[in-house]
């Protein structure tokens, strides 16, 4: 069984940074002293079957749990993520597989939903929505990150799998997102609409300044967009290199390899 890589010391060029990650659920260990390294403009693809603990870290990582033992630093700093908000804050965004969209409202609507812009006086009562600055900055938002749609007003059911999938990920740029979670962006789409959501994650790279973990089930897609890849097993990091070092028949005898043990044990 491959050694699990630790992340490197903390620098400057680190987004984020885990160590010795630590999560039960009662008498059920969920991750058992995962460490992760996120650099600044990186794309680190996390991979692992069902039950691995990838969604568990993703939780960790937004704030959604707290970690049992073990520490977070966020932009160098240590910090304990109490919260979804607290995340959001500190720049960390998710989108997960289900989107969390409106379906029945426009683009522009989803884009600014909870966070609407209001214009009017200070007395609540009298604040009104700036449908207009909203539709405005929603197309100039598409357009910086090259997603293309008709219209902004749009209604969210009238797209495709990969154009919500693009919408909900510029939502979260547009929240100015430093850290991005990317929860099985790709699943359950064709060769079409992966590569629509695979071209819009290699131009958020290249416009800097975003750092992207994407959890994945597809070794090969992966290692195509990663530069880094970290596969999960059992709740810790089996193996951990740069995909251009590695390749997905490597990957898959590491995975045979764990079950073969896991077997093994468990016989015994």
């Amino acid at each position: 069984m491959a050694e699990p890589q630790t992340a490197p010391a903390a620098s400057a060029d680190l987004a984020l940074r885990g160590d010795n990650l630590v999560k039960r659920f009662g008498a059920v260990t969920a991750l058992d002293g995962v460490s992760l390294s996120l650099g600044k403009g990186e794309i680190l693809g996390i991979l692992g079957d069902n039950g691995a603990g990838k969604s568990t870290l993703v939780k960790i990582l937004t704030g959604f749990h707290q970690q049992t033992s073990g520490t977070l630093s966020v932009h160098g700093e240590e910090t304990l993520l109490k919260s979804v908000d607290h995340a959001r804050a500190l720049g960390i965004e998710c989108v997960y597989q289900d989107l969390a969209l409106a379906n029945s409202l426009s683009i522009y609507h989803n884009m600014f939903l909870n966070r609407e812009i209001v214009r009017g006086g200070p007395a609540r009562l009298l604040r009104l929505v700036d449908h207009k600055r909203m539709r405005e900055r929603a197309a100039q938002c598409l357009e910086d990150i090259g997603v293309h749609v008709p219209s902004v007003d749009l209604p969210v059911e009238r797209l495709s799998g990969g154009q919500r999938q693009a919408i909900a990920v510029a939502r979260a740029v547009h929240s100015n997102a430093r850290i991005l979670l990317l929860d099985e962006p790709l699943a359950a789409m064709g060769a079409r609409e992966a590569a629509l959501i695979i071209d819009l994650v290699m131009r958020l790279k290249e416009k800097g300044g975003l750092s992207i973990i994407m959890i994945m089930h597809n070794y090969a897609q992966t290692l195509d967009i990663a530069d880094r890849i970290m596969l999960m097993q059992r709740g810790r990091v089996t193996y951990e290199q740069r995909s251009a070092n590695t390749s997905v028949a490597e990957l898959m005898d590491i995975v045979r390899r764990e079950y073969r043990a896991m077997r093994a044990t468990t016989a015994n």
